[in-house]
């Protein structure tokens, strides 16, 4: 039974890099109560977040993923998920996985015309495993759009039902069902631990 319960960190806890969007992640965003709730997740800060350009992103990731080391999960959102997209199409550097939620389709006429660099959406196939999250009534991409995208980029799917864009305005609070998602992510096969937010929440007691 040790040996089924030891420390996660030793096992297989990543770094989280939370990377939001264009206009960053409010008080009330997920990925805000994610970065203050579990040990070893970090908030990767552009230095503009109303006027993302890629290059300028790109660096600031690449950055954040040599310190983090191959251990690393990319948990992105919106605009970061084409981010993670660029970097992965352009980048070999090793990672252990990337939750991306709500990428936004650049042919929707609310695509941020202050983005620059960010399109065409690579089309290249992830070195890393990947779960895609998506919502059924997202105004920033239709579920046809997302499954398409996640096939090509080689994510498992999962719509997560009528959410919005899975930002603030859903009112998600700590979003158990996208934990579970990161679960897939952090650990493709059942662990014997039980759930990810219980396992980091026990280590940090």
């Amino acid at each position: 039974m040790e040996k089924n319960t030891r420390s996660l960190a030793a096992v297989t806890q990543p770094t989280l890099l939370i990377l939001p969007g264009y206009n960053g992640s409010g008080p009330d965003h997920w990925q805000t109560f994610w970065e203050k709730k579990f040990p070893g997740c970090r908030r990767v800060e552009q230095r503009d977040w109303g006027r993302p350009v890629l290059a300028d992103w790109l660096a600031v990731l690449d950055a954040a993923v040599s310190q983090a080391g191959e251990n690393t999960v990319l948990v992105a959102h919106s605009l970061a998920c084409l981010l993670v997209a660029h970097w992965a199409s352009a980048n070999p550097r090793r990672i252990k996985g990337a939750l991306l939620v709500a990428p936004p389709d650049p042919s929707e006429p609310v695509f941020p015309v202050e983005s620059v660099g960010f399109t065409p959406v690579p089309l290249k196939r992830f070195t890393f495993p990947s779960v895609l999250a998506a919502s059924s009534n997202d105004p920033y991409a239709s579920l046809a759009f997302s499954r398409r995208i996640a096939a090509v980029w080689g994510c498992r799917f999962s719509d997560v039902g009528p959410l919005g864009h899975i930002n603030t305005s859903s009112r998600l609070g700590d979003w158990p069902q996208g934990l579970k998602l990161l679960e897939k992510v952090v650990s493709p096969a059942p662990l014997p631990f039980g759930k990810f937010g219980t396992l980091i929440s026990q280590q940090s007691q």
